[in-house]
């Protein structure tokens, strides 16, 4: 990091149910000693603020706050949680052209106020709101990243963690592609502690490993609809993904998580942000980690890519 950032400061732009479960978790999580909120509503933020400061004397030592963007210019990480929020029947991709909109009265900030932190990008269609604050930010591409498929991996963990009895953090996979309806499983390389998947299953008494398959993929694919139409909103398990992605940052952890961040030619996919297991350190992403894809999953996340361009041009990205 250079020395125009604080590392132990976060900021949060967009004070909704994503941005206050984010900055409530970013405090209970001891990685920063300052958390700044921004929102275009004011008061709203310094509602948060006072909410969320209360609980402080719980973790320890931590100022949470209302502020300007002005505030926020040496935060190591600005999490970018501001736009409409999708409705039952929604898609993530039916917000986008609101999405910009509002990207555009926010990044633009960021540009001319030479900012030298990280963007993390949590707002949706997220893979297209990158794109956007790539372009809007002037940011160099390593320092923008968007939470992406952090959160769908997660919940691939889980229900394949649940179907094998198995600690979910013994299952290594990933879901790629767009966060979203095209989003697919890498599931030639899933592995379980090493053992491939399907031996793992046949080995817990599983055998029907296509179907089983298929299950769990729709279940992935589908779980945001359904806590949508339950309870209107997405909220706890992105903000656990937040914190995931920001330690990995400012612990320097060279962790490899499925961000997204823009393609330059991998798996033959140029000019879109979408997410892949990258290395995520304190400078942002570096390495793409190239994954054993099979030629339907090949084929798989070249449609999914299409898609998502398909939308970036339709918005004018």
């Amino acid at each position: 990091m250079t020395n125009q950032v604080d590392n132990r400061k976060v900021a949060v732009v967009g004070c909704g149910f994503v941005g206050s479960s984010s900055a409530f978790a970013l405090m209970q999580s001891g990685l920063f000693s300052e958390i700044a909120l921004v929102d275009v509503n004011r008061e709203k933020a310094e509602g948060e603020a006072l909410d969320i400061s209360h609980g402080v004397p719980f973790v320890g030592q931590v100022k949470v706050y209302a502020a300007d963007y002005d505030d926020i210019m040496d935060a190591a990480i600005v999490v970018v949680t501001a736009g409409t929020a999708q409705k039952p029947g929604e898609t993530r991709l039916d917000l986008v052209n609101k999405n910009i909109r509002i990207f555009q009265s926010i990044l633009p900030e960021f540009k001319k106020r030479n900012y030298k932190g990280i963007l993390l990008v949590v707002s949706n269609p997220v893979d297209i709101l990158t794109l956007a604050a790539l372009k809007l930010s002037g940011l160099p591409e390593q320092r923008v990243i968007g939470s992406g498929t952090v959160l769908d991996t997660a919940r691939l963990k889980t229900a394949l963690g649940e179907h094998l009895d198995v600690d979910s953090r013994s299952v290594h996979s990933f879901i790629i592609g767009e966060h979203g309806d095209s989003e697919m499983v890498a599931w030639s390389s899933t592995n379980v502690s090493g053992i491939p998947l399907n031996d793992f299953c046949e080995m817990r008494g599983h055998f029907a490993h296509d179907e089983a398959m298929d299950r769990i993929a729709d279940e992935v694919r589908n779980s945001a609809y359904e806590i949508i139409a339950k309870k209107h909103a997405t909220y706890y398990g992105i903000a656990m993904s937040v914190v995931r992605i920001c330690k990995a940052i400012v612990m320097n952890e060279r962790s490899i998580l499925p961000v997204s961040t823009m393609m330059h030619g991998e798996y033959g996919i140029e000019g879109i942000c979408l997410s892949m297991p990258v290395i995520v350190g304190e400078e942002g992403v570096s390495v793409h980690v190239p994954l054993v894809l099979n030629e339907e999953e090949r084929e798989s996340l070249l449609a999914s890519a299409k898609a998502l361009k398909d939308v970036a041009q339709s918005a004018g990205l």
